[in-house]
C-alpha cells in the first residue's frame, strides 16, 4: 500500500496516548485533514487543560509500517476497501485495525460464538459442531482465539472461514498454546487486532477485543459462562452494539453453565442447534434492526442548538463512571442531544478525564 503523508498523520494520530475512537472521528470531522488535526492537537490539548500528549513521532509510525507489512498484514481504516463493514457502522468505529488473512472474510454474515476458558469436553463440542455447521450453511464464526470454546469454534469453522480478534499486536500469539491454531488461522481464515505489531496485551485491552468480536458480528452464542465471566460482559457489549445474544442452555449443577442460564433468564435466545442460530439472524430481523438503529440515530436532532448553549464539559462527568456507557443513555441522564454529548465528550478526553470505546461506548478515566 502506497502510504502517503496523510495516510502517516492519521496513524499517527490513532496512535496518540488518550485520542479514543470518539476523539478521532471527530477530529478528522472537524479537520479537512489529518494533518491539520495533527497540527491542532497540542494546542486542542491544552486548552482542555492537559499539558502534554503523547504523540509518536513519524519515523515510530513508518516503522510500524515496514514492520506490519513485512510481517504480511495490512493497516485500514474506516473508509479503505478492506475495513469490515459491521465495525465500520459503529458510532465511533475503532480508528485503526491490523488484519492478516482473508479480509474479505469480514463481508460475509458473521456469528461470534464465545464461553468459557476451562469449558467441559460437552461444550466444545457443541461449539466445535455449531460453528462446523454455521460454517457449512455460508456464516463465518468470529471468536478470540482464547483456551476452550474459542479454540473449539475457531477449529470447526476454519475450513469454512473463521476470524480470530486478537488483544495484543498482530505477531502476538496469546495463549502461547495456540500458536498452532494462530498459524492456521492466518493462512486460512482472518486475524483482526487493534494494538500495533509487537505489543503485548494486557488485562484491559482483552474487553476492547471483546467490543470487536461482538461488533463484527450480527450476533453472539454464549456456550459455557460463569458468573462474571469475560463472556458475560461480551453480551452485554453486544446488546449495546445492537447484535443478537443467544446461549446454550447447559446443567444447573455446573458453574460454567450460570452465567449462560442466566442470560436466557434475561431474555437471551435459547439456541441449541445451528439451526436455532439461523432462525434468529434471518435477513428480515437484521433489516430491522437497521431500520431501528437509523430511527434512534442522532440525524434527526434539531440541528439549531446552539453551541454556546451548552454547559462546560464537567457537567457530564457527574454521570459517568469506570463503567462504560452509551453516549445515547449519557444524552438521555444529562438531558444534552447526542451529538453536543460527543462535542463535550472530546474535550474530556483531551483533558484525560474520559476514555472512549469502539461504538459509542464511554467511561470516566480510571
Amino acid at each position: 500500500m502506497n502510504w502517503t503523508v496523510e495516510r502517516l498523520a492519521k496513524l499517527r494520530l490513532a496512535r496518540t496516548t488518550g485520542i479514543g475512537p470518539l476523539t478521532f472521528q471527530k477530529l478528522l470531522e472537524k479537520h479537512s485533514t489529518a494533518i491539520e488535526a495533527l497540527a491542532e492537537l497540542p494546542e486542542r490539548a491544552k486548552q482542555a487543560g492537559r499539558r502534554s500528549l503523547a504523540i509518536p513521532d513519524r519515523s515510530r509510525i513508518e516503522r510500524e509500517v515496514r514492520e506490519t507489512e513485512a510481517f504480511g498484514a495490512q493497516i485500514v481504516f474506516p473508509g479503505d476497501d478492506h475495513y469490515p463493514t459491521l465495525l465500520a457502522e459503529l458510532s465511533p468505529p475503532p480508528p485503526v485495525l491490523t488484519l492478516l488473512g482473508r479480509p474479505e472474510l469480514a463481508a460475509r454474515p458473521c456469528v461470534a460464538m464465545v464461553g468459557a476458558r476451562n469449558a467441559s469436553a460437552a461444550g466444545m463440542k457443541i461449539a466445535r459442531e455449531m460453528a462446523a455447521e454455521l460454517g457449512e450453511k455460508g456464516w463465518v464464526v468470529v471468536s478470540g482465539l482464547a483456551r476452550g470454546v474459542d479454540t473449539a469454534a475457531h477449529n470447526g469453522a476454519l475450513q469454512t472461514g473463521t476470524i480470530s480478534v486478537i488483544a495484543g499486536g498482530i505477531d502476538n500469539i496469546y495463549p502461547p498454546q495456540n500458536e498452532s491454531l494462530y498459524r492456521s488461522v492466518s493462512e486460512q481464515g482472518l486475524l483482526v487486532c487493534e494494538n500495533p505489531v509487537g505489543f503485548s496485551p494486557r488485562a484491559k485491552d482483552f474487553p476492547r477485543r471483546n467490543r470487536l468480536i461482538t461488533g463484527l458480528s450480527l450476533g453472539v452464542v454464549v456456550v459455557e459462562a460463569a458468573l462474571k465471566s469475560g463472556s458475560l460482559i461480551s453480551a452485554r457489549t453486544a446488546l449495546e452494539q445492537g447484535r443478537e445474544v443467544m446461549a446454550v442452555p447447559g446443567s444447573p449443577l455446573d458453574p460454567r453453565s450460570r452465567g449462560s442460564n442466566g442470560l436466557i433468564r434475561s431474555g437471551a435466545s435459547l439456541v441449541e442447534t445451528s439451526s436455532d442460530v439461523l432462525d434468529i439472524l434471518s435477513p428480515m430481523q437484521v433489516q430491522e434492526q437497521r431500520q431501528m438503529d437509523f430511527l434512534f440515530s442522532d440525524s434527526h436532532e434539531d440541528e439549531f442548538v446552539s453551541e454556546d448553549a451548552l454547559p462546560e464539559p464537567e457537567a457530564l462527568l457527574g454521570y459517568l463512571s469506570a463503567v462504560p456507557v452509551s453516549i445515547t443513555d449519557l444524552s438521555r441522564a444529562s438531558d444534552i442531544p447526542d451529538r453536543h454529548c460527543a462535542s463535550l465528550l472530546v474535550e474530556l478526553e483531551l483533558s484525560g478525564k474520559v476514555r472512549s470505546l469502539p461504538g459509542g461506548l464511554v467511561q470516566k478515566a480510571l
